[in-house]
């Protein structure tokens, strides 16, 4: 038998398949009775790393599972002896969904008419279309390409940048070509040495004038006080789910910042989020009983 450790009873994950015992484990630092022996960590929302730390040393575990795609807050953490799985896909459609939401509330200014209905006043703006638009989109995976899935139709034209270069996707080396001609920039890279501060003044001074860049990957992804200088000077606009640094202080010049939509890193935040996380979870654990090999598994870059 593999012992588990679940964020809830077996029967949120649709029960367990033959060779699987379980045990409840929410975070805490109290930890189960079976400390020694569980194999398989599913690691809860909003573990501190204190304790991250500790579940890494246990004797037997050879598996953490996330329930988040992103693995970037508990990389540090984990020994290099331990396989780590993120819950990729299980937040790709509610991340794509406001991603697109972002880019039609900044071009056709709905912030503003949202702010005059509160004020109770009548007036009418031009805005910018979506149709004709070039949307570049920075980290071509899961979410990028539900991301264009969701654009089709729209009358745009997309170009895709990842890692490396493959059949219709540009490598990352060919970004200030390629900035230079976006109107629309969404930035869905995962974070990494590489990617830390990748939109920085350089890569925004590449962007043309009056261009939209859109953030839904991690704060740490762009520089701060460049997209602060740039938005001050009124070049380009912004539209924000993640800053650095987060949550956003009290009096922090984003805030104010003109030209930037702001929503506090909301990408996933829909109430199926768990019940899709655990679908995740559910089938790595069908792999695991049949001796299978797991699924999304985080290499050494970091995804």
């Amino acid at each position: 038998m593999t012992r588990v450790w679940l964020p809830d009873p077996p029967e949120a994950f649709g029960g367990l398949p033959d060779g699987i015992e379980a045990d409840v484990w929410t975070g805490g630092d109290d930890l189960p009775d079976t400390a020694d022996q569980v194999e398989f960590v599913v690691l809860p929302f909003g573990v501190q790393p204190e304790i991250i730390q500790k579940i890494g040393a246990l004797p037997s575990l050879k598996t953490i599972q996330l329930l988040s795609a992103g693995a970037d807050h508990v990389l540090q953490h984990i020994p290099g002896h331990i396989t780590l799985c993120n819950a990729r896909g299980a937040h790709t459609a509610a991340t794509a969904e406001l991603t697109v939401g972002l880019i039609i509330a900044s071009l056709r200014k709905l912030p503003r008419f949202a702010v005059q209905q509160r004020d109770g006043h009548w007036k009418g703006s031009l805005s910018d279309p979506i149709a004709g638009k070039r949307v570049l989109i920075v980290g071509y995976g899961d979410i990028g390409a539900a991301v264009e899935r969701r654009l089709a139709g729209w009358e745009v034209t997309v170009e895709r940048v990842a890692r490396h270069a493959r059949d219709g996707v540009h490598a990352i080396a060919e970004l200030p070509e390629l900035l230079g001609r976006a109107d629309v920039v969404v930035i869905l890279v995962p974070v990494t040495a590489e990617t830390t501060r990748l939109v920085d003044a350089a890569f925004l001074a590449n962007m043309k004038d009056g261009a939209l860049l859109v953030n839904a990957a991690r704060g740490v992804i762009v520089d701060t006080g460049a997209l602060l200088a740039e938005l001050t000077a009124g070049r380009i606009r912004a539209a924000l789910d993640v800053t650095d640094p987060e949550p956003l202080p009290d009096g922090h010049p984003l805030w104010q910042a003109p030209g930037l939509l702001l929503t506090p890193h909301v990408g996933g935040a829909v109430y199926q989020a768990r019940h899709s996380a655990y679908g995740v979870v559910s089938a790595q654990l069908a792999r695991l009983a049949a001796g299978e090999p797991l699924a999304n598994i985080i290499g050494d870059v970091g995804y």
